[in-house]
């Protein structure tokens, strides 16, 4: 969830920082820089609120009513190809494309280099930034690190991105792919396996991951019944049952954190009491 606060990462931070460095390590490698900051500007667009657990909530929601599924990066390939422009789409290539769909890991490996390198740096940015969030909001103390990965990457949050930045130019020019090395790439994943641990899919997370899952399945079923209230309800209802689950999913999908605790609020709350 968005954090209260002007010193906490957010999604757009998250992106502006993979595609900067991205593009550091794709001049690094003499790729192409552009192709890389396109795939990085477009790669999470179609992140849901609450993250990971809106993204399960929304699939669940899908799957139940319309038996269909919702991952964020197909989402994110649906806004540049079909949402941006009024509904003209944007006019990228087949590699930005590709990059967007398969920038997550549950994705088979992107075609090109450059969108290996998003990838990799997608992992890189979120797990170091989401290490200092963790410790600033005291979720985490610096010492509850696990030692090992620590010692190989840095103990700050710059070093380590720093260090598998270096890591991956030293690795992969010779080999002629996007690689990690033999201490990096396993420290990273360390790292990696211990926030899902104790932060992503922690204590503090699992206690609010109902309240979460109320909130946009509430939303969901409301606007499924009144798909009048969604953006071009005034054009006339769906014409199908695809149509509704489309429009329902463009939606709940576009609304950050906030406006959605907005809109549940406005629904469930009586306008006199919602301040």
């Amino acid at each position: 969830m968005a954090p209260r606060g002007d010193h906490y990462r957010t999604r757009l931070t998250h992106t502006l920082e993979v595609t900067s460095i991205s593009r550091t390590v794709a001049r690094a490698l003499r790729l192409n820089e552009d192709l890389v900051e396109a795939i990085g500007l477009g790669h999470d667009l179609g992140h849901p609120p609450f993250g990971h657990i809106g993204e399960d909530v929304l699939d669940a929601c899908l799957k139940e009513r319309f038996g269909r599924d919702f991952h964020h990066y197909e989402h994110s390939l649906r806004i540049v190809e079909c949402l941006e422009r009024d509904g003209t789409g944007l006019n990228l290539t087949e590699q930005v494309r590709d990059g967007i769909a398969r920038h997550s890991s549950r994705t088979p490996l992107p075609r090109t280099l450059e969108g290996r390198i998003v990838r990799v740096i997608d992992r890189v940015a979120y797990i170091n930034h989401d290490i200092d969030d963790a410790v600033r909001a005291g979720l985490l103390r610096e010492e509850e690190l696990p030692r090992e990965p620590i010692a190989v990457l840095g103990s700050s949050g710059s070093a380590r991105i720093d260090a598998l930045v270096h890591d991956m130019v030293e690795h992969s020019q010779p080999a002629g792919e996007i690689v990690q090395g033999p201490l990096a790439g396993p420290a990273m994943d360390e790292l990696r396996e211990f926030m899902f641990e104790r932060v992503y899919l922690g204590p503090a997370v699992r206690a609010e991951q109902a309240k979460i899952a109320a909130v946009v399945r509430r939303l969901f079923e409301h606007y499924v019944e009144n798909p009048e209230l969604l953006p071009g309800g005034e054009e006339g209802p769906p014409a199908d049952e695809r149509e509704l689950a489309e429009r329902v999913t463009d939606y709940l999908a576009g609304m950050t954190d906030r406006y959605c605790i907005r809109e549940y609020t406005e629904l469930q709350v009586p306008r006199a009491f919602a301040r």
